[in-house]
């Protein structure tokens, strides 16, 4: 059974995973990245590689499964930075 506080795990993995599509659906359509920091998009991936590994350490499923969606939206966000330069 799951405890409280991991309902606010998963909800808080939601809505911040959530937060990165409108961007990157928007970069698919216009395919224009010309307001994305590239330092930004870099920082992002590595920040949320390390946010994957404290909760693959930790065993929390929440900040696993969040974390790896966001590093798939990150990812792509910084591929399509990188090839619509």
């Amino acid at each position: 059974m799951m405890q409280h506080s991991e309902y606010l795990g998963y909800a808080a993995g939601i809505i911040t995973t959530l937060a990165f599509l409108p961007q990157a659906f928007r970069i698919f359509s216009t395919r224009r990245t010309r307001d994305i920091s590239l330092l930004w998009a870099l920082a992002m991936n590595t920040g949320i590689v390390l946010w994957l590994l404290y909760g693959i350490a930790k065993n929390d499923l929440p900040m696993i499964a969040a974390n790896s969606i966001s590093l798939i939206l990150l990812m792509i966000i910084l591929f399509l930075k990188l090839r619509y330069r």
